[in-house]
Formats: structure tokens, C-alpha cells, sequence
């Protein structure tokens, strides 16, 4: 079975081979069920000057416990600059 930081290492290498773009951050991980991991992993889709101004994605991938990928989806788009509330 993957470690948390393992399973997260394992989706971010994920969803930069599916995106073509490179993961930014993992900003969540918890179990998806008893034999794998939800993995939340934030990616810079769109570069621009300044960087505030980039677009960034949220991308939600599952792994299994041999780190392969199960499913993944972009659960939504942003501006860097833009701050959550809540």
C-alpha cells in the first residue's frame, strides 16, 4: 500500500502526463476507500505577465495502491490572484 506522500507524488506525475502541464502543488490527499488515494493537485494551464495574472487548475485524480492511475478530472479553473472565501 502507497504512503499519503507517495500516492500524492505518484497523481501529480499523473496528471502532468495526461495535461501535458506541469503540476504546480498537491493541495490535498485523503483515502479513496480501502485500497487507494484522492489526490488534489493544483496546475499552472495558462502562463501569463504578470504571474498573478496566470490561470491555474485544480485537478482531482485517484490512484490505486500501486500508484497507478484510476480516474481523474478537473474539478475547476482560476485566476492565481483570485482569493477563496470560506
Amino acid at each position: 500500500m502507497l504512503s499519503a506522500s507517495e500516492a500524492a507524488l505518484r497523481a501529480a506525475e499523473h496528471v502532468t502526463a495526461m495535461t501535458g502541464r506541469c503540476a504546480e502543488c498537491v493541495v490535498g490527499v485523503e483515502r479513496a476507500g480501502e485500497d487507494g488515494w484522492r489526490v488534489t493537485v493544483e496546475v499552472v494551464e495558462t502562463r501569463r505577465i504578470p504571474d498573478s495574472a496566470d490561470i491555474l487548475a485544480v485537478y482531482d485524480a485517484e490512484v490505486d495502491a500501486d500508484g497507478e492511475l484510476v480516474a481523474y478530472r478537473r474539478a475547476r479553473r482560476y485566476s492565481r490572484g483570485r482569493v477563496e472565501r470560506g
